[in-house]
């Protein structure tokens, strides 16, 4: 069981996770051995609540496919413990940033005070850099 926040959790039968050989050099090893893992988490068919399901399908995430099927493939690490730890911390990384609420920025207006210390210093810069101009004699 993934568990996302204290109340939300995804189940196991949720996942569909498969082994794969991973890709790239790495010698004799690679051939051999199935290290990376494939995730598959379809979000539709998921036990998360509608919020989740709705937040989830409407980000444009390139590992989010058209049919709202996640599909996270890892494959950094040696051992296959290590890989299917890191697809399942990045589907709940994924699932958690997804859910986050971004606070609205209000819009505000400068001070007439601060408008005024801007001027001035605008002002005074602008007197600094007329003094080091050419000296006529």
């Amino acid at each position: 069981m993934l568990k996302i926040t204290e109340n939300v959790t995804i189940a196991d039968w949720e996942l569909e996770i498969t082994q794969i050989r991973a890709q790239g050099a790495g010698g004799q090893n690679v051939n051999k051995v199935s290290s990376a893992v494939h995730l598959r988490f379809d979000i539709r068919s998921s036990a998360l609540p509608p919020f989740y399901k709705e937040r989830l399908l409407r980000l444009s995430d390139q590992r989010i496919t058209k049919d709202g099927i996640v599909i996270i493939k890892a494959q950094s690490h040696r051992t296959l413990e290590l890989n299917r730890e890191d697809a399942l911390k990045r589907l709940r990384d994924l699932v958690r940033e997804a859910t986050k609420v971004v606070k609205t920025r209000k819009p505000t207006r400068p001070t007439r005070g601060s408008q005024r210390r801007r001027v001035d210093r605008k002002t005074r810069h602008g007197d600094k850099k007329a003094l080091r101009g050419r000296i006529e004699p």
